[in-house]
């Protein structure tokens, strides 16, 4: 049955469709999570060790942490793969450029692969900077919001983070989308709610996570 869903094209779509909507609701609890950070060092630092809590004594500590962090990357690594696949597909089923070659989708649509792209890079990058602090000097291990604070006072990281901001609010605008229509959402009745919660969803996201950085460079966070 796996087999069967994983070789379909339509099987493909929706493994696409299920994983970018695990990713969406991880990105609005972790955007909730960075806008802490407007709240001081004590609020941020008290939630980020919350977070490394969560499940004891049940679970040990972090172990709730690790296995929301597999499942993302199992996330990740599925929708790349299925994209990758489809478009492949796609390519093979036509192989002759069209005669008048023009945009027929979306500025959105069109970058949906290197948007991907970037997303996948940023998400290394973001992980080596913010999490074991690899990339990072004078990263401080158990100290979050000094860590934030830290890597945005670089301009260039700024410039890195907002670009892959901006690319990750177009995924989502046609992605959820996408999805929707995937999963059978869609209808005449629904189109219109549905492609207002993709831009809302896109705007809001896009906001928040470039409001962190934006705080910094402005000093209202310090």
């Amino acid at each position: 049955m796996a087999r069967t869903v994983w070789d379909s094209t339509v099987g493909k779509k929706a493994i696409m469709a299920v994983s970018g909507l695990m990713m969406l609701l991880y990105l609005i609890v972790h955007m909730y999570g960075n806008l802490k950070i407007f709240f001081g060092p004590g609020t941020f630092n008290d939630y980020a060790h919350w977070l490394r809590t969560l499940g004891e004594p049940f679970l040990h500590y972090e172990w709730l942490l690790w296995i929301i962090r597999v499942g993302l990357v199992a996330a990740v690594v599925l929708h790349g793969v299925c994209a990758y696949q489809l478009s492949r597909l796609d390519r093979r089923a036509r192989p002759v450029a069209y005669a008048h070659p023009r945009p027929r989708a979306s500025y959105a649509t069109r970058t949906m692969r290197w948007g991907g792209v970037i997303l996948a890079l940023f998400i290394v990058w973001h992980i080596l900077d913010l999490t074991t602090g690899t990339v990072q000097r004078g990263f401080e291990p158990g100290h979050p919001y000094q860590n934030v604070v830290a890597a945005f006072h670089d301009w260039w990281n700024n410039v890195v983070y907002i670009v892959a901001m901006l690319a990750l609010g177009l995924h989502i605008r046609h992605g959820f989308w996408s999805a929707a229509q995937t999963l059978g959402a869609g209808s005449a009745g629904r189109d219109r709610a549905l492609k207002a919660t993709a831009n809302t969803l896109a705007l809001l996201l896009t906001a928040g996570f470039i409001a962190v950085p934006v705080g910094v460079m402005t000093g209202i966070v310090s």
